[in-house]
């Protein structure tokens, strides 16, 4: 499996990924990262919380952007260079978090993409937007 050329892209071009995120992943994060954050982990002090209920990490959900640029576009032999993100709404456990990956500038010359990056709850709500610096692979 290889991942496209700066060549074989155009702007526009695009890819998704979508996982319903569940009390395991939210766990695993937690447990990987170290962020036990208790608005995460602790569902009687989420409920106290301003969302009133527990939330996924920002990064877990964040992470399905790297999916979507390691695996489909620019895809495998890919480099993520840099990434801007603002999170705009909380992500709950059993969400269905949608990524939207497409190319919005190319630089051939100095072979790097620029990325809008998107993550859309079930309700088509984005809870998280931003921009991605990759280099793809080689030809």
């Amino acid at each position: 499996m290889k991942g496209y050329t700066i060549q074989e892209l155009k702007v526009g071009d695009s890819a998704t990924f979508a996982k319903t995120v569940t009390e395991s992943d939210v766990v695993t994060f937690a447990g990987v990262s170290g962020d036990l954050n208790p608005v995460h982990i602790n569902a009687e002090y989420a409920k106290e919380s301003m969302f009133g209920q527990r939330i996924a990490h920002g990064m877990l959900s964040a992470s399905f952007i790297s999916t979507v640029l390691g695996t489909q576009l620019p895809g495998p032999g890919s480099i993520y260079l840099g990434q801007e993100l603002k999170f705009t709404k909380p992500v709950f456990l059993g969400d269905t978090v949608t990524v939207t990956c497409t190319v919005v500038e190319k630089n051939e010359e100095k072979n790097r993409l620029k990325v809008e990056t998107i993550a859309r709850n079930q309700k088509g709500d984005a809870v998280i937007t931003g921009f991605a610096t990759i280099m793809p692979p080689k030809a």
